[in-house]
């Protein structure tokens, strides 16, 4: 299931995805509303992860977008320290959930 991370934080999208990544996770990360639509566009990502610092009119507008796009998963973060342990405790259960509902 590929997974789409949008974050205004560029370090921890990098944090996100390298757990993600490390974990098996197909992802990819991006830190503008521009760059996550024209991912969104061409990709057929199925999970999208909005960081908590995402502001509520794009994360509303993003969630909408994503919807007419093929997402099937929308997860609200707001990432805790240890980073790590917070992708894998609240992100990846609900990404390996949404790809074994197929």
């Amino acid at each position: 299931m590929r997974t789409l991370v949008l974050g205004r934080t560029p370090s921890r999208v990098t944090e996100v995805l390298a757990t993600l990544r490390a974990d098996g996770f197909d992802a990819e990360g991006v830190s503008s509303d521009e760059e996550a639509r024209k991912l969104l566009e061409a990709e057929g990502f199925g999970v999208l992860i909005i960081g908590g610092g995402v502001e509520p009119a794009s994360r509303t507008a993003l969630k909408e977008f994503a919807a007419g796009h093929g997402v099937r998963r929308v997860i609200d973060g707001a990432l805790t320290a240890p980073f790590d342990a917070y992708v894998r405790r609240e992100f990846e259960p609900v990404i390996r959930e949404t790809a074994a509902a197929r």
